[in-house]
């Protein structure tokens, strides 16, 4: 501790003298501006020098209220980029990298239970809420099953004779 305080001490004078130099500095800067801008008022001695000092007056109002306006637009306009940035790096600093995620090898109904906790009642058995149904066979279908031997079937239709029986047998 007895090696921290005199760096600690050093730095606090150094600091000292270096916000003198910017105080005088600024002041400075304050006295030449006000020089620049704001020249020695000579008092008028006739009416008409006054007139002419009021117009000269209002003309630099005039010309500074210009200034100040299109510098409060710049100011705004800067502030609305600077909060439009500050949303960027929010929703930046938001995204984080996704960690690479492991196979896990998990049945349906356990990872319901995992995400629901206990209030998972629900089986994911499909098949065992399906209704049973049972299949009837139409005689039109049996009967294109047993048709054999498609030769014989087709001699048996041919000809006249065969056309009539397929009519006497609809019949």
């Amino acid at each position: 501790t007895c090696l921290c305080a005199p760096s600690k001490l050093l730095m606090l004078s150094i600091a000292k003298v270096l916000l003198e130099e910017e105080d005088k500095e600024r002041e400075q800067e304050r006295s030449r501006y006000m020089a620049e801008n704001c020249p020695p008022v000579s008092m008028p001695r006739t009416m008409q020098e006054l007139q002419e000092l009021c117009k000269e007056i209002n003309k630099n109002i005039d010309r500074i209220d210009e200034e100040r306006y299109d510098l409060e637009m710049k100011v705004t306009k800067t502030n609305k980029e600077i909060e439009d940035l500050k949303i960027k790096v929010q929703d930046l600093m938001g995204k984080f990298k996704k960690p690479v995620l492991r196979k896990v090898r998990m049945s349906a109904d356990a990872m319901l239970k995992a995400l629901l906790g206990s209030k998972h009642t629900v089986n994911m058995d499909l098949r065992a809420n399906l209704k049973q149904v049972k299949k009837e066979v139409k005689e039109e279908d049996k009967e294109l099953r047993d048709v054999g031997d498609w030769r014989k079937n087709i001699e048996d239709k041919s000809g006249m004779d065969g056309r009539k029986k397929m009519f006497e047998a609809e019949a």
